[in-house]
């Protein structure tokens, strides 16, 4: 099979689990070659071998998206053996939670690394080859504290914001080679990072959502794999919130 007659491929980062993995699906699902990225080997190899059992074609890529040095390697490597990735998912996020003036350096800096200088090296190694072959997709997943704030997450709505501001001005510069960066920003979502909050915190977070329930990863997926498809070409530089109304 030719390069040219291949299926598109695609990379999503934090892929071992929840939104990632299901995003991970959706693509392959949709007729996508997917490398599934995560920090642990397990998590991602899982994803991977899940989607190859029920007929898509994936592999998994273990890399720290917190070491530029890490995703500039892994990216040469995948760059060797295909002319281009299609499809770019920054997913991969962590939360390090404290009020500001209990919140440690290494807790700011880790959570920054992760969540958004990984965006700047994925898309910086990957983003290339797009541009030159005038074609791709590039999704970044932000959060709806990126756009409101939330006390106790200042390390991690500075970089879901930073992730907002890096789509726009991503979207401008690549434009012009048809390639369109988007983002998401998830409300609360069914997750593992969610299951274990107390009873009255998830009562709290409940009664600020008009729809009344916390979103599915299915939900984020969805809107991952129309940004990602050819029908979304002319759809650049946009944030869409899926938070059951919380944003409005």
């Amino acid at each position: 099979m030719t390069e040219e007659n291949s299926p598109k491929l695609a990379l999503v980062t934090g892929a071992g689990r929840g939104i990632g993995r299901a995003i991970a699906t959706a693509l392959a699902r949709d007729g996508m070659e997917v490398i599934c990225v995560s920090k642990s080997p397990d998590s991602c190899g899982a994803a991977a071998q899940a989607i190859s059992e029920n007929g898509g074609l994936a592999q998994s890529l273990a890399v720290d998206v917190s070491d530029g040095n890490a995703v500039r390697e892994a990216c040469e490597k995948i760059l060797e053996e295909r002319e281009c990735v299609d499809v770019l998912v920054n997913n991969a996020g962590i939360t390090r939670d404290n009020l500001l003036f209990r919140m440690g350096e290494e807790d700011w800096d880790n959570v920054i690394a992760t969540n958004l200088s990984s965006c700047f090296h994925w898309t910086k190694a990957l983003g290339r080859p797009m541009t030159r072959k005038r074609r791709g997709r590039i999704v970044n997943v932000s959060s709806v504290v990126g756009l409101t704030g939330n006390a106790g997450q200042a390390n991690y709505s500075a970089a879901k914001a930073g992730i907002i501001g890096f789509t726009k001005s991503l979207a401008r510069e690549f434009a012009g080679r048809s390639v369109t960066v988007n983002a998401v920003a998830p409300g609360f979502i069914e997750t593992d990072m969610t299951s274990g909050l107390d009873e009255r915190i998830l009562e709290a977070a409940i009664s600020t959502i008009p729809l009344k329930r916390f979103g599915t990863v299915d939900d984020i997926a969805e809107i991952v794999a129309f940004i990602c498809s050819e029908r979304a070409g002319y759809i650049t530089g946009q944030v869409f919130t899926v938070d059951g109304g919380m944003v409005m």
